[in-house]
């Protein structure tokens, strides 16, 4: 038994949550986005866990090379692309496929004569961080049919505002998107998670295969403000847990925890909970943020430190050094605690820093 926080993934919610995404996009191919260590989940368990879906997606090349030397053979998209000869040689070595989004990369291809590999032709439809310029759309197309290291193209974009279902902007993108992939014989990919949950019109009806990209609805988290992955149908598959390491008394008026900037309204039991900033908690949840101890509510008090919390577990309690504390996951969503730390759950669960190793479970 561990005392110390630890990420325990759920392999089966992983499992249950692609089928839910399936359901929302039939008929469409699934690039599971597994980047930045599968959102803090562990990358390697869940590209074996994941190992049905049609291509793996991760940011960097690094990242790919990891998966492959850890056997994982499943085709794998490098989001960022290459932008070097050495990392364009070893894509097409280990049989990945890139993204093209700026005219350096493009360039790059034009002068390799080593492979031929599958291409994604990113295009800028207003998030203004990735991509070629749409009006550039016919000449790129063309021009990338004539590079000899292109086997297969394909093209993508991103949506920048589609976790809010209010907003118009998506609709324009979509639009945008649609101007080049309606006319493009091939594959295509738009829709990420909060537009396959929030946007129909981002998977299109172009010739070609609709690709899906799942993230963050992968993992049972919500992309939308306000909302948990429960109401979305999607299981969460991390629960951050940990252990109280100590059970004490305070009076009434007692500081707790640096600065002394939470202070006991009555007499009450504190537990102090081995997990802090140093386990990827964040620094920023403020007194009041719900702690799940023995499957029951108690509020933080103080501020979060490296290695500890504390919580009030009120002055009636019976819990012990050594119970159970859950941090976010089944019966406390990831998302609620990101409110409170004024954060998003993305930032949260990636940023779990697994000093006590993951346990995956099914």
């Amino acid at each position: 038994m561990t005392f110390g926080a630890r990420a325990v993934i759920k392999l089966g919610a992983l499992k249950h949550n692609l089928k839910v995404i399936r359901e929302k996009a039939p008929g469409t191919r699934v690039m599971a986005v597994i980047k930045a260590n599968a959102y803090g989940h562990g990358m390697l368990e869940v590209a074996k866990t994941l190992a049905d879906v049609d291509s793996l997606a991760v940011a960097r090349p690094g990242e790919a090379q990891a998966l492959r030397e850890a056997g994982i053979d499943s085709p794998i998209v490098i989001l960022e692309g290459v932008f070097a000869g050495a990392e364009l040689g070893m894509a097409v070595d280990a049989g990945f496929d890139i993204v093209v989004h700026c005219i350096e990369q493009f360039e790059l291809l034009e002068q390799f004569e080593a492979g031929r590999l599958s291409v994604w032709l990113k295009f800028d439809t207003g998030m203004n961080r990735l991509g070629f310029r749409v009006s550039d759309a016919e000449a790129l197309i063309n021009r990338a049919r004539e590079c000899r290291a292109i086997g297969e193209l394909r093209l993508m974009s991103h949506l920048a505002n589609a976790n809010d279902r209010q907003d118009g902007k998506t609709a324009d993108q979509l639009s945008l998107f649609r101007s080049i992939a309606d006319g493009f014989d091939g594959d295509v990919s738009i829709a990420n998670s909060p537009g396959l949950f929030g946007w129909p019109d981002s998977i299109p009806k172009p010739s070609g295969d609709i690709w899906i990209r799942p993230g963050i609805a992968l993992y049972g988290i919500s992309p939308f403000d306000g909302t948990s992955g429960a109401d979305l149908g999607l299981r969460p598959v991390m629960q951050l847990e940990s252990r109280l390491i100590s059970v004490k008394t305070i009076n009434a008026g007692d500081p707790v925890g640096y600065g002394g900037t939470w202070e006991a309204e009555q007499d009450s039991i504190i537990g102090v909970v081995a997990a802090g900033y140093g386990d990827g908690y964040s620094r920023f949840a403020p007194s009041g943020t719900p702690v799940l101890v023995n499957n029951r509510r108690v509020p933080l008090a103080g501020r979060v430190s490296m290695d500890m919390l504390t919580v009030d577990l009120g002055p009636d309690a019976s819990d012990k050094v050594g119970d159970p504390v859950l941090l976010w996951g089944d019966g406390l969503p990831v998302e609620e605690i990101a409110q409170y730390a004024g954060s998003i759950p993305y930032q949260l669960v990636c940023a779990v820093l697994n000093r006590e190793p993951n346990m995956a479970v099914d």
